[in-house]
């Protein structure tokens, strides 16, 4: 028999079944949220695998069709790998869970969440996150929970628990909160403007629905939950420890950190690293753990400078942040350029624009995203970071950058009507020392400014680090950490905007939680960091957007027409559009309701297209001034082509004054001529005439 447990959550049933299925996992649950079932499973490797420093936590949100009642696209007609959507709510759900698992524990853990069944009110997303953490604790693997997640939209200023589909889309903000009893251990927020204040509260609300959810989990647990199995410990032996600090003292290790040149620091520690191997060299067992009891001892060095001396290891302010620089059109021939320096992080941003047909289409279980206008890409090449790995395409953390900075600029964009063109940016990474996906909304930011898109408000974005003591008074927030404070640190809290608000938050931390005054001093060190970065380095390189875009950039000409008049333009089997292409050399989009899109970079075969496209959606008038092609001679007269598909008649009567026996006497194929429009015939057919033409256009 299994048990199953419910919840009133934000006005739908949450119930969680125990025991009814995949009962060989370690711990299994099948839940439900509305009409949304997600089976989400935890499972744990009997041993630690061998040879590794780090934690081996994979967590997976599988979407698939049938939850939606689809059969996927493709020759296989079965889903393939993760889409950008599941990977980034696999990333969501990793960052809370990771830092409560034991920091020695190696086991291979594996998160699972299977998407059966879509209610669009019941965002699937939400029951995954709840299922990953309950599946967890009534486990026996060892696990530091439960911990909750809940999601906050706003709509019409009012905050909103877990918002339904129709909500979605007018909300001002996306808001993922996850907690454990005490504190706020994850946030992701996507926003339009929303001041800091507002978006506090926002958390907050989401922090007290988070523990009535835990508190529903508590009772679960207690009822079903395994006894947590013994694990081999990873852990530093202490004896290590004592006599690497004997061989390099505290004061050796500090001199060592201490500068703000990164490649420096890192010759030091090897230089310390080459002369401990020596001295360990007869024993095997401390030499396989050498590396990472040096990195503890780096890792405890630098806090306690950072917390008892207030010292950073650059020598900085612990509000002060990196030398600044930027600069524009770097890169000829691309639309938009723009590199971004922050200290030892450099980012260079490329934008590329294009019609709106060349949009990012979007096959995933949200039946009402299917495209994406704009698109962020971020690259992360080894030699940002000194080292010698060949490439592999993106990974989890280059998409979950690009999204991030992707989310930070979308409220600022202008809307289609205003601006209808597809947008791709790319951030390159230069050199990386902390915190680049900050440096990429900044570098995206001048970029679009620099093509030319008509952005509403410059964005910038800015991380801040943590390091905690004893207690939870005991602490030092880092405005603009670099990467051995990200490493050695306990948060890296991202936070980006315009001068008036927040635009995008991504938190995740290493530590059981924050408090509220470390939530709050964060937000408030972001905006004045970010405020800094646009009035110092930012509007002296580029104040506003551009007027006109690059010369090589397409440009856009939009019409509407009569939506019963789109198969005219079309023509049969798409002749007559096509023909229109290939002869002036545009693209051309057409919408259902009439709407038209003219592309490409030579204005005078984008005018000539439009003008054929005008003609062939209006009916012509008497009198009416037109030139033609003949393309077509017959005993009674001449067809012309006015536009493609588009034709009229001229009488052999109507050609000249005098009396004319052939057609062919004055007009010969491909032939150009103005004629004037005379109306319709008694057939309904227009008809044309050369000789009536007024003596100004002969």
């Amino acid at each position: 028999m299994y048990k199953t447990y419910s919840m009133e959550l934000a006005g739908r049933t949450l119930t969680v079944d125990v025991g009814r299925v995949a009962k060989q996992a370690n711990g299994a649950v099948l839940i439900h949220y509305g009409e949304t079932v997600v089976l989400s499973t935890a499972t744990a490797s009997d041993k630690p695998r061998d040879g590794i420093d780090f934690f081996p936590l994979s967590v997976d949100f599988e979407e698939k069709m049938y939850a939606v009642g689809k059969i996927p696209g493709g020759f296989n007609k079965r889903e393939g790998k993760p889409s950008e959507h599941a990977i980034l709510t696999s990333r969501v759900i990793d960052r809370p869970m990771r830092p409560l698992f034991p920091k020695d524990y190696r086991n291979d853990v594996s998160l699972n969440n299977l998407i059966m069944s879509v209610d669009p009110d019941c965002n699937p997303e939400i029951p995954a996150m709840l299922g990953s953490s309950i599946a967890t604790c009534i486990s026996d693997i060892p696990f530091a929970g439960p911990c909750a997640m809940t999601q906050i939209g706003m709509v019409d200023g009012e905050l909103v628990v877990n918002p339904a589909m129709a909500q979605r889309p007018v909300s001002d903000l996306q808001l993922t909160v996850a907690s454990t009893r005490e504190k706020v251990i994850m946030i992701e927020a996507g926003a339009n403007e929303v001041p800091d204040d507002k978006m506090i509260e926002a958390i907050y609300k989401a922090h007290e629905v988070n523990q009535q959810i835990i508190a529903f989990f508590d009772t679960i647990i207690a009822e079903c939950g395994k006894e947590k199995h013994t694990y081999e410990s990873c852990a530093v032996p202490e004896e290590l420890f004592a006599a690497i600090r004997e061989e390099a003292p505290a004061e050796v290790m500090e001199k060592a950190v201490f500068t703000d040149d990164k490649q420096t620091r890192e010759a030091n520690i090897r230089e310390i690293r080459d002369k401990l191997a020596e001295k360990f060299a007869e024993n095997e067992e401390w030499l396989a753990a050498l590396d990472e009891a040096l990195y503890q001892y780096q890792k405890k060095t630098v806090r306690k400078m950072i917390l008892k001396d207030h010292k950073r290891p650059d020598g900085r302010a612990i509000d002060q942040i990196r030398p600044l620089a930027a600069e524009i059109d770097l890169i000829p021939r691309v639309h938009g350029s723009a590199m971004f320096t922050r200290g030892q992080t450099q980012i260079c941003d490329v934008v590329t624009l294009a019609p709106l047909s060349d949009a990012q289409k979007v096959d995933g279980l949200d039946e009402f995203v299917t495209s994406k206008r704009y698109m962020h890409h971020y690259n992360f090449p080894s030699y940002s970071v000194g080292e010698t790995k060949p490439s592999r395409g993106p990974g989890r953390r280059e998409i979950g950058h690009g999204a991030l900075a992707e989310r930070a600029l979308l409220p600022v964009l202008p809307t289609e009507s205003e601006f209808p063109y597809a947008i791709r940016a790319v951030s390159e990474t230069f050199e990386s020392n902390g915190s680049t996906s900050m440096a990429s909304t900044c570098a995206s930011c001048m970029a679009l400014m620099a093509a030319g898109v008509p952005i509403k408000k410059m964005v910038a974005g800015i991380s801040c680090g943590l390091v905690t003591g004893e207690n939870d008074d005991d602490y030092i927030v880092l405005t603009d950490i670099q990467g051995l404070e990200d490493f050695f640190g306990d948060m890296d809290f991202k936070v980006t905007g315009t001068k008036d608000g927040i635009t995008a938050i991504q938190m995740d931390i290493k530590i059981h939680g924050l408090t509220r005054p470390i939530v709050e001093e964060a937000i408030r060190r972001t905006h004045e960091a970010r405020d800094f970065i646009m009035h110092t380095c930012m509007e002296p390189c580029i104040s506003a957007p551009r007027e006109r875009l690059s010369k090589y950039a397409p440009k856009i000409i939009q019409m509407m027409i009569d939506p019963q008049k789109i198969g005219d333009v079309v023509g049969q089997r798409g002749k007559t559009i096509n023909t229109i292409i290939e002869e002036t050399g545009v693209k051309i989009d057409i919408e259902d309701d009439g709407s038209v899109c003219i592309c490409g970079t030579d204005e005078v075969m984008m005018e000539k297209a439009k003008e054929y496209i005008r003609i062939i959606v209006t009916d012509f008038e008497s009198g009416q001034i037109l030139t033609g092609k003949v393309v077509s001679i017959k005993e009674f007269g001449a067809f012309l082509e006015f536009a493609p598909g588009k034709e009229g008649m001229v009488h052999i009567s109507r050609i000249c004054r005098e009396r004319i026996n052939h057609v062919e006497d004055v007009l010969t194929l491909g032939d150009k001529v103005k004629v004037v429009c005379l109306g319709k015939d008694k057939m309904g057919r227009y008809s044309f005439s050369i000789k009536d033409l007024p003596a100004s256009e002969r």
